[in-house]
């Protein structure tokens, strides 16, 4: 039988509240939300900017939590509420104490990851690749802001071999105090884009935002850095100037410590020659892509920083498959024929919507198929968003897109840019469009669906799978 993950006087003791009632022997796990809490989880009633857990307190205890974490100023509410508690001023405050003290225990060796794309891939990726060297604790979803990231450390076992987490920001300032939460021994920047744009003057503060990263990275610690990335030399000072001594890149550079030689299409993945650290060796990466093989390439550049064997790693790679919303295929039956369904559908920003068009461009199809791009609004660039929008023209004329359909208020810009005769269908709403996509997918056919995830794409390939699901299969 496993060790809990934490004991009543542990927790007691990191969070130094006031008990009321008799502390549980153990807690078997953390939650801060009631839909997914397990038996036996400690349960800490957040405050969020739409729901309060507070709130919650009956159906944390219906579902088993063993003690509730609340604040003071919310116990009057709570009068009738028969159960261990935990009473601390912030709960917030609270469970950021319990994963800095998760992370004070922790004897495995700790991973950090950001960028503006490709982050939750990657750490995906390091949690099936590592997993062949030892027990690995990773972020759940993408639990990367200011409470996912205390969250994932307080759920820290204290014998893990590895921990993974994603860091992720909208703002200046965010990825600081988290990264200094966890003081990863490896930190990885994947990419730097015009996500979250609007909240910032520049892409150079995008990049600065996101080297916050390095501050917190432990002393001979390494920071891995996209060499293909034009603000290569801008992430590379400013990893110098937080004092970190081994920085390394990745990418098709020469310069690269971790470089792709070669690149080649096989099935639903890519074939790669990669030089790691000057040894030259060859893999799959089972998931299809560029993309893909870059974030390939920095989960071989963390396995030399580690040093684990670089070529058992590079043999784990053909193992990794594409999760729903980032990339993930389904064959539908389609009168008779049969169509692949690519869902991007999680989130979009410029970078990643051209990755998802060469992804569309690689993705076969019948002798009468067609590629068609279901695209819709990337947000939360600000001023700059019809700009950017309009750019998708030229990537799309580039492109073997055949088809495009657009929805969204921001996809107008778009929908008033592209070629003639490329353009099916524009429309303001999900609901509006989904109909006509669904009508017209015919077999053969290629299609990826692809937005930021606000927008709701995800019932377009709901609608999808939900049409054509009889005969559907996993691919």
């Amino acid at each position: 039988m496993s060790a809990p993950l934490w004991t009543g006087e542990a927790i007691l003791a990191t969070l130094d509240g006031r008990p009321v009632g008799v502390m549980p022997g153990a807690a078997t796990g953390v939650s801060i939300d009631t839909r997914t809490l397990q038996s036996g989880d400690a349960y800490f009633a957040i405050k969020g900017e739409v729901h309060d857990g507070h709130d919650f307190a009956s159906a944390a205890l219906a579902a088993g939590a063993s003690v509730l974490v609340v604040a003071e100023e919310k116990l009057p509410a709570l009068g009738r509420v028969q159960a261990p508690m935990i009473v601390v001023s912030d709960t917030l405050k609270a469970l950021e104490r319990l994963g800095a003290a998760a992370r004070a225990r922790a004897k495995g060796r700790i991973v950090a990851v950001t960028g503006s794309a490709g982050k939750t891939t990657t750490k995906e990726a390091l949690r099936h690749v590592l997993s062949a060297f030892g027990s690995v604790h990773a972020s759940d979803r993408s639990f990367n802001n200011h409470w996912g990231v205390p969250l994932t450390l307080a759920r820290l076992p204290a014998d893990a071999d590895f921990g993974i987490f994603e860091i992720g920001m909208n703002h200046p300032g965010e990825i600081r105090p988290l990264v200094n939460l966890v003081r990863p021994h490896v930190a990885i920047v994947t990419l730097i884009a015009a996500a979250h744009l609007g909240y910032f003057a520049s892409l150079d503060e995008i990049a600065m935002a996101k080297a916050e990263i390095f501050e917190g990275i432990e002393p001979e610690g390494v920071a891995l850095i996209n060499r293909d990335d034009a603000f290569f030399t801008l992430l590379d000072k400013a990893a110098k100037a937080a004092g970190v001594k081994t920085i390394h890149g990745f990418g098709e550079h020469l310069r690269a410590r971790f470089r792709l030689v070669t690149a080649e299409p096989v099935g639903d993945g890519t074939a790669i020659t990669a030089r790691i650290a000057g040894k030259d060796l060859s893999a799959t990466v089972g998931a299809p892509g560029r993309h893909m093989v870059q974030n390939a390439l920095a989960v071989l550049g963390v396995a030399d920083a580690l040093g684990l064997d670089t070529g058992r790693a590079a043999q784990g790679l053909a193992g990794l498959t594409p999760e729903k919303g980032r990339g993930q295929r389904t064959i539908l039956s389609v009168r008779g024929g049969n169509s692949t369904l690519i869902d991007e559908s999680y989130n979009a920003n410029p970078a990643s919507m051209r990755a998802a068009v060469a992804l569309l461009d690689q993705a076969a199809i019948g002798a009468k198929g067609r590629r068609i791009a279901v695209l819709g609004d990337m947000r939360e660039l600000g001023a700059h968003s019809d700009k950017l929008h309009v750019e998708l023209a030229a990537v799309l004329a580039a492109s073997k897109t055949d088809v495009v359909f657009l929805a969204g208020p921001e996809m107008k810009a778009l929908a008033a840019a592209l070629k003639p005769g490329l353009l099916a269908a524009y429309r303001e709403s999900v609901e509006d469009l989904t109909p006509l996509v669904v009508k017209a997918l015919e077999p053969g056919d290629a299609i990826m669906i692809k937005s930021s995830n606000g927008i709701g794409f995800s019932r377009i390939v709901a609608a999808l799978q939900d049409k054509f699901r009889q005969e559907g299969r996993a691919a």
